[in-house]
Protein backbone atom coordinates (compact mmCIF):
# COMPACT_ATOMS: atom_id res chain seq x y z
CA UNK A 1 0.00 0.00 0.00
CA UNK A 2 1.36 3.41 -0.99
CA UNK A 3 1.40 6.30 1.45
CA UNK A 4 -0.77 9.26 0.50
CA UNK A 5 0.38 12.81 -0.15
CA UNK A 6 -1.93 15.82 0.00
CA UNK A 7 -1.59 19.27 -1.51
CA UNK A 8 -3.08 22.50 -0.16
CA UNK A 9 -4.32 25.43 -2.19
CA UNK A 10 -5.97 28.68 -1.14
CA UNK A 11 -9.14 29.95 -2.74
CA UNK A 12 -11.39 32.94 -2.28
CA UNK A 13 -15.10 32.18 -2.43
CA UNK A 14 -17.71 34.90 -2.68
CA UNK A 15 -21.41 35.25 -2.00
CA UNK A 16 -23.94 38.06 -1.90
CA UNK A 17 -25.75 36.39 1.03
CA UNK A 18 -23.34 34.90 3.63
CA UNK A 19 -19.86 33.68 4.55
CA UNK A 20 -21.18 30.13 4.71
CA UNK A 21 -22.34 30.40 1.12
CA UNK A 22 -18.96 31.89 0.12
CA UNK A 23 -17.14 28.87 1.63
CA UNK A 24 -19.56 26.48 -0.05
CA UNK A 25 -19.02 28.18 -3.43
CA UNK A 26 -15.23 27.91 -3.12
CA UNK A 27 -15.26 24.23 -2.12
CA UNK A 28 -17.90 23.08 -4.60
CA UNK A 29 -16.38 24.97 -7.52
CA UNK A 30 -12.87 23.63 -6.80
CA UNK A 31 -14.23 20.08 -6.40
CA UNK A 32 -15.44 20.15 -10.00
CA UNK A 33 -11.85 20.13 -11.27
CA UNK A 34 -9.94 18.56 -8.34
CA UNK A 35 -10.22 14.91 -7.38
CA UNK A 36 -10.26 13.64 -3.81
CA UNK A 37 -10.80 16.94 -2.01
CA UNK A 38 -10.45 16.23 1.70
CA UNK A 39 -10.49 19.12 4.17
CA UNK A 40 -11.29 22.82 3.96
CA UNK A 41 -10.09 25.33 6.53
CA UNK A 42 -11.53 28.83 6.63
CA UNK A 43 -8.53 31.13 7.02
CA UNK A 44 -10.12 34.55 6.75
CA UNK A 45 -13.49 36.23 6.35
CA UNK A 46 -14.14 39.71 5.05
CA UNK A 47 -16.74 41.76 3.26
CA UNK A 48 -16.78 44.20 0.38
CA UNK A 49 -18.49 47.48 1.18
CA UNK A 50 -20.23 49.69 -1.37
CA UNK A 51 -22.07 52.89 -0.46
CA UNK A 52 -21.73 52.06 3.25
CA UNK A 53 -23.39 48.64 2.88
CA UNK A 54 -22.08 45.10 2.68
CA UNK A 55 -22.24 44.06 -0.96
CA UNK A 56 -20.23 40.83 -0.93
CA UNK A 57 -19.10 38.23 1.60
CA UNK A 58 -15.64 36.73 0.96
CA UNK A 59 -14.01 33.66 2.51
CA UNK A 60 -10.38 32.64 2.10
CA UNK A 61 -10.38 28.84 2.16
CA UNK A 62 -7.41 26.48 2.45
CA UNK A 63 -8.41 23.26 0.65
CA UNK A 64 -6.56 19.95 0.61
CA UNK A 65 -6.76 17.28 -2.04
CA UNK A 66 -4.94 14.04 -2.70
CA UNK A 67 -1.85 14.47 -4.84
CA UNK A 68 -1.72 11.89 -7.62
CA UNK A 69 1.24 10.74 -9.62
CA UNK A 70 0.94 9.20 -13.07
CA UNK A 71 1.09 5.75 -11.39
CA UNK A 72 -2.34 5.99 -9.78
Amino acid sequence: MTESVYKFIELVGTSKTSWEEAVKNAVETASKSLRDTRVAEVKDLDVKIEDGKVSLFRAVVKLSFKYRTGEE
